[in-house]
């Protein structure tokens, strides 16, 4: 089979990577791909919100299967345009994707069928935002309506944070149109955690939980990033509870939106507040996430290609998906001063110094004369397995400090709690 990618960071990497594994595929493509992507398929120079671009390059490629990877775009109807055009398409409808491309119709779900989540209210005017929060018993979470790279949330510390935060995004329109609508939303107390189930429409089949490190600096500070590391399993998730976040959850948020004409095909993800037997949803995204997937896909031992055929054909109830056990840790690369300004175009050495069994995922890059060079905020995933935390974890940091390019910054302290709290 010959599959397409559309995507270009990290997690369209890990997608191609394990595609590529499969006996099944005899070419993958990725549109528009990265440095990393151009070793194991072809990149195609095309923009995934080229609808029309792409379904030429299909044409011409003969490509039998696409995979999307980012949100804008599902977000776009990328899925029901080329269903339209007959041709095999993974992930969900424009109307399943407003999951996450509306914070306002994730919420309106979650209440109409009693899906566990935080309480909150929506507004569209600054002045009546204000006036709530100024009434409220303390700073609440503030979230951009719409899509914004993963940076549209605050969690801020105090009333004045929380109302600069609204008049960035209402006023000062940092995020854009989505930024016009806000939804503020109760602080949940907890640990988070980022759980995922491949759905059909009917049957959700949740995969090894991960969790994600968003803030850019050690110790959860700075600003809010698209993420910055990640680490599976979860120490605070066991089977039990992954199982019953399926029950009360995942299935029942499927199941409402095929009740509302919207059925979801695809990958969910639900970030999640873990306090103690309690979970409750902040969050739906409406693919895979990033760099949760880095964490995840090296430790299935399924085919991705059969998993993803199970569910546009709507046969996942019967698709059995294995997992391997030990642990997994991805560090996240970025370039220095990202999440705001910062430079690129810095050739990236010492790729080749990686362990053959350590996998380093590309995001922000791209080859200029052969050679791959920084092109975005984060750059690189470094991913390792091992037979616990610990032990991924150091071979990941290993690995991270034989990778040089110029202002490249990671965070020290991925998994570093989670190994604390296990060997405590």
């Amino acid at each position: 089979m010959r599959v397409l990618v559309v995507g270009s960071g990290a997690r369209e990497h890990a997608i191609v990577w394990k595609l590529a594994q499969s006996d099944r595929v005899s070419s993958v493509y990725a549109a528009p791909g990265n440095a990393g992507t151009a070793v194991t398929a072809t990149n195609l120079a095309i923009d995934g919100e080229d609808f029309s671009g792409l379904n030429e390059a299909v044409k011409k490629h003969r490509i039998e299967l696409i995979v999307v990877g980012p949100e804008i775009p599902l977000a776009g109807g990328i899925v029901d345009y080329f269903n339209k055009q007959g041709v095999p398409i993974f992930g969900p409808s424009r109307e399943a994707a407003a999951i996450e491309a509306s914070k306002t119709f994730a919420k309106d779900i979650m209440r109409r069928y009693g899906i566990p989540c935080a309480e909150s209210e929506t507004f569209d005017d600054f002045a009546s935002a204000k006036d709530y929060i100024e009434g409220l018993s303390e700073p609440p979470v503030i979230k951009a309506d719409g899509l914004a790279a993963g940076k549209g949330v605050t969690v801020p510390e105090s009333f004045e944070e929380a109302i600069a935060a609204l008049d960035r995004a209402m006023v000062g329109g940092v995020f854009g149109a989505a930024g016009r609508r806000v939804v503020i939303e109760e602080r949940l107390r907890g640990v988070e955690a980022s759980v995922f189930a491949f759905t059909d429409g009917e049957t959700a089949v949740t995969t090894i939980p991960a969790c994600d490190y968003k803030r850019v600096l050690d110790d959860d500070g700075g600003p809010n990033t698209g993420g910055m590391g990640s680490y599976s399993p979860p120490e605070f998730l066991d089977d039990s509870m992954v199982r019953r976040v399926n029950e009360t959850i995942m299935t029942p948020t499927v199941q409402a939106l095929a009740r509302e004409g919207k059925p979801f095909k695809g990958v969910l993800y639900a970030g999640l507040m873990v306090d103690g037997a309690s979970a409750k949803v902040f969050e739906f995204n409406c693919r895979l996430g990033d760099p949760e997937t880095q964490v995840i896909l090296p430790r299935l031992e399924t085919d991705l290609l059969t998993i993803i055929e199970a569910v546009i054909e709507g046969r996942l109830d019967r698709t059995a998906i294995e997992w391997s056990g030990g642990a997994s840790v991805a560090v996240v690369m970025s370039s220095g001063g990202y999440p705001g300004s910062y430079g690129s175009g810095y050739p990236i050495t010492g790729l080749d110094d990686v362990d053959p069994d350590v996998a380093v995922f590309h995001a922000g890059t791209k080859l200029v004369n052969g050679e791959p060079v920084t092109a975005g905020g984060r750059v690189l995933t470094v991913a390792a397995r091992g037979r616990d935390l610990a032990e991924a974890r150091d071979r990941a940091y290993t690995n991270v400090e034989r990778v040089r390019f110029e202002g490249a910054h990671y965070r020290k302290d991925i998994a570093l709690r989670a190994i604390e709290t296990t060997r405590a």
